[in-house]
């Protein structure tokens, strides 16, 4: 894995070109490919990371999206139950570790936090139609559904993004609390979706491969 490998416009024609309007690969493709999480003691504590996508039918035809690449310092959590997932690993190579709970340790000297190029970066859509400032506040609130997955998030060395777009296909009043409340929840999942479709390349393992072998 490494950073110096970067897409270009070549590449973001290509992308464009074969967009299509059926399912979204997800895991170690694309922007996951080198996607990284549980960085906290370094590189070689990593899990792998990847894109994950997620979505929420709020009933009559009003549908809300996302979709993220994960990559970032902090450990994944499941939004649902609270379970961590993908954490700094142990010495053992598998055991995984509370982020937030090492971080804040009386003990704790420091580690991977500042390991650059980490940015979870990601998408939230809904068919409703948005003005720009509704499509603002869609994007802010999105960072709600990061922080309830990947903990810490926002870091010093996390370039967390995230976009929001209104397709206005579906014309009518906006409930923004709704759309809101779906945001952060389809990005929370899309989160840990992007962790458990992974799977390990460069040495750096996935959760699927310490699930198969028993470590987790």
């Amino acid at each position: 894995i490494t950073h110096r490998i970067r897409p270009g416009a070549d590449q973001g024609y290509i992308a464009c070109q074969n967009a299509s309007s059926g399912p979204v690969a997800e895991g170690s493709v694309g922007a996951g490919t080198g996607a990284t999480v549980g960085k906290l003691l370094g590189m070689e504590r990593a899990v792998k990371g990847g894109v994950g996508t997620a979505s929420v039918d709020l009933g009559d035809s009003l549908l809300v999206g996302a979709i993220v690449a994960v990559n970032a310092i902090g450990g994944v959590y499941d939004p649902d139950t609270g379970r961590l997932v993908a954490g700094p690993r142990g010495e053992d190579g598998a055991t995984m570790q509370d982020a937030v709970e090492l971080m804040t340790s009386p003990r704790f000297k420091g580690g991977g936090q500042g390991t650059p190029a980490n940015t979870t970066i990601g998408a939230v859509a809904t068919n409703a139609r948005l003005s720009k400032e509704q499509a603002n506040k869609l994007a802010a609130v999105a960072h709600d559904g990061l922080a309830m997955a990947v903990r810490p998030a926002h870091t010093m060395s996390d370039g967390d993004t995230m976009f929001a777009l209104g397709t206005g296909t579906l014309d009518g009043p906006v409930d923004m609390d709704r759309l809101c409340a779906a945001s952060s929840l389809c990005i929370s999942r899309a989160i840990l979706r992007g962790v458990l479709k992974a799977e390990g390349i460069g040495g750096i393992p996935g959760v699927q491969e310490l699930t198969r072998n028993g470590t987790i």
